[in-house]
């Protein structure tokens, strides 16, 4: 019996041993960027690396996606992931090093405007409400609820939103307050969404914004605000974003894939496993798929080598996505 136990020891000890230096000198594929995406990624790496049963590994990082491209221009990632399109500045700094991309549409988000549960005097918000919340000039000007609607609270609003480096931060300016950036300094910002929850959570006279997945995900925590773009509160589900009532703020989000980096085998099985199963695994994690047709077509850039973005170079409300894969890419 002890004979036994010690050879079953030795024979654990020296499969552990095993096994972590089989992950330590396995392939690596290296991701960074949204925290909005970033549960889609996770939920992706997770399953990818179960299938390959450890022979190859995924890390990824939340530095937002200015933050995420940064490092993918640097040439530091295989993959960045991003909740709006690379914008121009990162085409040039990308160029400059010598760093080509194969971009990928990979989801729709309904960017989602969440209040206190105890809040019942804001259920609907008008896009021009929240632009005299956000705008820069509301600074210093706009402090209290009864501001914007003399039959809100004479309460002071206390605003969260993600930081300067978030994908989410630049398109909710370009759609609310029309032009992308361009917002208050004085709110609570964080690329961390899970701190713009528990603000919002903790305090009766907030406000604030982040992805469908994370309001989803703390639905009993804080209340997702109905939008009115000027036909009545839309408020954000699988329903009316598919039927292109919820706007402005349904959005595509993105990977982009570094295109020297799909010369690596584990590169491609990993962008394979991601398009063959991404319905799948982007409804489970709140996120509204696109069709099959623009997941196939991923995978033929990605064969064909077609570099570049088919965007403008800035965050663009009310995109059809299936329309712009269209359009000639440019670097």
């Amino acid at each position: 019996m002890l004979r036994f136990f010690n050879i079953t020891k030795i024979i654990a000890v020296c499969a552990c041993f095993f096994s972590i230096g089989l992950a330590y000198s396995s392939p690596i594929v290296r991701i960074d960027g949204s925290s909005t995406v970033y549960p889609i990624i996770e939920a992706v790496a997770e399953d990818f690396q179960i299938a390959k049963r450890g022979a190859v590994r995924v890390t990824v990082g939340i530095s937002g996606t200015g933050g995420g491209f940064k490092k993918f221009c640097r040439d530091e990632l295989d993959v960045v992931n991003a909740s709006r399109p690379i914008t121009e500045l990162e085409m040039e700094i990308c160029k400059k090093a010598g760093v080509q991309y194969i971009e990928m549409p990979i989801a729709i988000d309904a960017l989602t405007v969440v209040v206190n549960p105890r809040n019942n005097w804001s259920k609907t918000m008008t896009v021009d409400q929240l632009k005299q919340f956000w705008e820069p000039a509301a600074q210093g000007r706009v402090n209290s609820w009864n501001q914007v609607n003399a039959a809100w609270p004479d309460k002071r609003v206390k605003l969260f939103g993600p930081g300067a480096d978030s994908g989410t931060f630049e398109y909710f300016t370009e759609a609310i307050v029309g032009r992308a950036k361009s917002s208050r300094g004085d709110f609570t910002a964080s690329e961390d969404d899970n701190v713009l929850v528990q603000g919002v959570a903790s305090d009766m006279y907030a406000l604030g914004f982040f992805g469908f997945a994370y309001y989803i995900e703390n639905s009993k925590r804080v209340h997702a605000v109905a939008i009115d773009s000027g036909t009545g509160g839309v408020l954000p589900s699988a329903e009316t974003v598919e039927n292109g009532s919820y706007q402005p703020l349904s959005r595509p989000v993105f990977i982009y894939v570094n295109a020297r980096s799909t010369g690596k085998p584990e590169i491609q099985d990993f962008v394979h496993f991601f398009m063959d199963n991404a319905a799948e695994l982007v409804s489970e994690v709140k996120y509204f798929p696109l069709s099959p047709t623009i997941y196939k077509l991923n995978l033929e850039n990605m064969k064909n080598n077609k570099l570049g973005t088919v965007f403008s170079g800035e965050s663009e409300v009310g995109v059809n996505i299936e329309e712009a894969m269209k359009h000639d890419a440019r670097l």
